[in-house]
Formats: structure tokens, sequence, C-alpha cells
């Protein structure tokens, strides 16, 4: 008998298939090892919209409510308002219409034994408590990011100081109040299980995203076409939004002799047009995003990845993209504050650079050194590889959750 064999689980969770990115890809896989394990799975979703916030063109004449199965697992969907440009207000909007419209689906849920609510966006948590409290199920809440706390750290939430003091606690209160709600709550990195556990009284756990090593293997894939052959290759892929420093991007760009490096963008996000435009008249290379089957090749042929966080950001996100750059056996470059969560994994692992540096100039070097010696960018390469598919491995990580998740 499997671990769960019996339970009705409900997952709620903004982002699900057939969004294969970010928290999407990872809601869904979870989804189905459950599935795997034996328990009758439903999901309360929106209408698929991200990294390119717009309703998915297979969905937009669809009405406001739409059920779907993939394989044994039930998909309830509510057709949320997805502004294009999403503004700080335009995405509580956002959220406040896909909560308010998800209620309807709780009546699609006849049988839960277990909720389990996905962060971002907290309002989803309140509706996982809402609905365990209705069904008498338990309630587990992972928090694949802090975005109450991120939002202001990145900017996202502009305010004055005064203002932002006053919103800051009063969101601090409500969080507080619904993850006290919970059972269990899970986040995805130490960094921010230490800020979780300051957050709240409620049993805590540290489910990371993980990896697949067969899927990521960069020996059984071909070279990806964007690349070129004569070139030292620096790859950016994932979303284009609020929390990387794309200033910074900007000056390495400027800084770069294109005669021996390409640079190459592939993604979707708030600021992908805005990056586009504003380095038309530059070499850079952009792309949108690649499908899931097509990222181990996408990611294994560059020469080096490269990440460049807001250093305000430290404790609230645990970039999952980190783990199919590293994964692909290639060196990253990554700068950020220097007690953030990657530090740490490049420190362990030895798999690349990690800077808190405003300096372009440094970064250029570190990007000359690595093109002009091979054997080291092999080794920082193939280190980062060994260790992530060691620590963050898929079946491992979710077998001990599940194991947690029975005995809840």
């Amino acid at each position: 008998m499997n671990n769960l064999t019996g339970k009705h689980i409900t997952l709620i969770s903004l982002n699900f298939y057939p969004e294969d990115t970010a928290i999407g890809l990872y809601s869904t896989q979870m989804a189905e090892y459950l599935e795997q394990q034996g328990a009758h799975i439903s999901v309360i979703t929106a209408f698929p919209y991200y990294p390119q916030w717009e309703i998915a063109p297979a969905y937009q004449d669809k009405g406001s409510y739409l059920h779907e199965k993939k394989g044994s697992i039930d998909i309830y969907r509510y057709k949320q308002f997805t502004p294009k440009s999403p503004t700080f207000l335009k995405r509580v909007v956002h959220i406040t219409d896909f909560t308010l419209g998800s209620r309807f689906n709780f009546k699609q849920i006849k049988e839960c034994d277990i909720v389990i609510s996905v962060i971002p966006f907290t309002s989803s948590a309140w509706l996982g408590n809402t609905l365990s409290r209705k069904r008498n199920a338990k309630h587990w809440i992972h928090i694949q990011d802090f975005e109450f706390d991120a939002a202001f750290q990145s900017g996202l939430a502009a305010t004055t100081s005064e203002n932002k003091s006053v919103a800051y606690k009063g969101l601090m209160r409500l969080e507080r109040s619904i993850l006290d709600k919970a059972d269990c709550v899970s986040t995805i990195s130490q960094t921010m299980l230490a800020k979780l556990k300051e957050k709240t009284n409620t049993a805590t756990y540290y489910l990371p995203n993980w990896i697949d090593a067969t899927e990521s293997d960069p020996s059984q894939v071909a070279q990806h076409p964007y690349f070129s052959q004569d070139k030292f290759s620096i790859l950016y892929a994932g979303n284009v939004g609020d929390k990387q420093d794309w200033s910074f991007f900007k000056k390495i760009v400027a800084a770069l002799d294109f005669t021996k490096f390409e640079v190459i963008v592939v993604g979707a996000g708030a600021k992908m047009e805005i990056l586009k435009d504003q380095l038309k008249a530059s070499d850079v290379q952009f792309y949108d995003p690649v499908p899931l089957e097509g990222l181990a090749s996408l990611l294994a042929s560059a020469d080096v990845h490269i990440l460049f966080q807001k250093a305000e950001v430290v404790d609230t996100v645990m970039p999952s993209k980190i783990l199919g750059m590293m994964a692909s056996a290639r060196p990253s470059i990554i700068t950020g504050h220097p007690d953030a969560e990657p530090a740490k994994i490049i420190e362990a692992s030895q798999g690349g650079y990690y800077k808190s540096t405003t300096d372009a100039q440094e970064i250029v070097a570190i990007l000359n050194s690595l093109r002009t010696n091979s054997d080291r960018a092999t080794l920082m390469g193939s280190n980062a590889r060994k260790f992530i598919v060691e620590k963050y491995a898929r079946k491992a990580i979710l077998k001990d959750f599940t194991d947690t998740l029975r005995r809840l």
C-alpha cells in the first residue's frame, strides 16, 4: 500500500500545469507525486498566465470556471484578472480576484483530509485555512516566496518610509494570523526557514525545491540552436522581474567585448519588454521561454550562467532557477546580499562565484578568466552538478515530505 492511499488532498496554488516554470512546475510535480502515493488529488488554481502575465491562448476563450483532469487529478480553475503590465496595485487586484473567485470552487471539494496551500500568494493560505475549517481537514502551508517582505525589499511596493512602516506592520500581523492557524508550515531554504520561525509558532518543515538528475543530465542533450560555437556564451534563463538587478546587468553588457562573448536572455516577465527596449542597440539576444523538455539543452549549451539579484533581497526568496543552472554542469556567477541562501550554496559546492558587488569590471574579469581557463570552468561545473544532484534530488525530498504529511 502506498503512503497516502485513500487520502483526499486539496492543493491550492495560483500556479499549476500547464505552467512548467517556477512555482507552477513544483506544484504540479508535488501533486503528481502525491497522486502516485495513492492520494485523491484536487487542485484549486488559476488560469495559466505565468511568466508572460497573460492568460494562455488555449484558455482565453474559456468561461470563468473550468474543470479539467490531469491523470486522476481534478483541476478546478478560476479565470482571474491578469494585468499585462503588473504594477503593485494591479497585482493586488489580481490576487484579490483569484481569492474571491476561487471560493466558488470549494463547492467542488466534497471530501478533504489535508489542504496544502502554496504561498505566494498569502491569500491562498487564507483560502486553505477556510477550506480546512469547513472540511475539518489538516492544513499545510508551503512558502515559496515571502511575498510581503519581498515586495518591500525589492522596491515593488513603493511607499514613503512612514507609509511603509504602517503597511508593513499591518501585513506582518495578517501574515502571522494566517500562518498560526495552520498545522505545519514549510519553506524552501534554510535562510527562509529561520525567518519563518520568527513569524509563527506553528510547526515548521524544510521542503526545498528539487531537481531530477536524469532530466537535467547535460551529457544526454544536444547543443541548443540559440548558441554560437565561436564565442563564450553567457546565459540568463528565467523570470525577468523585480527581484533581479537589471541595472547591474546593463553595466555588464556595456563593459563586455562582444567579439569574444555573447549574451543570451531567455525568459519572460514584468520587466522583459522594458529590458529589451533599453538594450535594443546592444548585441544581447532575447528569446521567449523554452518548453520544459528543451530546458536541459538550453542550460547545458551555455558556458556560464548569470544571476544578478538585488542586494536588498536577503531571506525572502530562494531562486529555484539556481538548481537548473548548477545541474547543467556549468559554472554560475551570482550577485546579491552576502547572507542570501545562494551564497551558501555556491560556497559549499565550489560551483561558481558569488559576489556582493556593484563593480561591473570585477564580474567582467571573472568572465574573462573562465573564458581563458576552460579547465577551471569545467571543474566548477562538475562541482556544481555533483552538489545539486546529491542535495536536491526530487525522489528523496518528496518521499520525506510524503512521510511527514502522512504523520500529520
